[in-house]
């Protein structure tokens, strides 16, 4: 088989990260390439829940966005998801490790810090993470280019695209 190149996306749950899942879908038909969404996990001192438990609520979370998404896993593309327990930027820069890769992650929400634990707190977003230290092309998509697209389904016009960060 070809290596045909990857997209790698950032799963959270958030409304920004299913905009990110929407863009990446399109990019992998676009490119041909294999889908990769990654979500990550780690333990919190507030929650005694058992590591496995854990883990089975990050698998589960990327069932419920392609769910919501797209009603399910699109078909007609490769996807090779990935449960990672780590924080998410690393997690992502480990997962979109080759430079023909393109990583796609949301915006999060302007005007409110980002969610996502200590991470976050001591490095500032997961998408700016991403964009200073990536070896690929990096795509940050705002929660907005998900009402471009259901308003290009509905009436047929579009928003401008995401810019690209390289």
């Amino acid at each position: 088989m070809v290596d045909q190149g990857r997209v790698i996306v950032g799963v959270s749950g958030s409304v920004s990260s299913l905009a990110a899942v929407h863009r990446a879908v399109r990019e992998a038909q676009y490119r041909d390439a294999e889908l990769v969404p990654v979500a990550a996990w780690l333990p919190s001192d507030e929650l005694l829940r058992p590591l496995s438990e854990l883990e089975h609520a990050a698998r589960r979370r990327l069932d419920v966005i392609f769910e919501q998404a797209f009603g399910g896993y699109p078909a007609g593309l490769l996807l090779r998801p990935r449960v990672v327990r780590a924080e998410a930027g690393p997690a992502l820069l480990a997962a979109a490790d080759r430079p023909d890769d393109l990583l796609v992650v949301g915006a999060g929400r302007p005007g409110r810090p980002p969610a996502g634990g200590p991470f976050t707190l001591r490095h500032g977003s997961v998408a700016r993470y991403c964009h200073a230290h990536a070896r690929c092309e990096v795509l940050v998509v705002p929660a907005s280019d998900l009402l471009a697209d259901l308003e290009h389904a509905v009436h047929g016009w579009s928003w401008p695209t995401p810019t690209r960060l390289a």
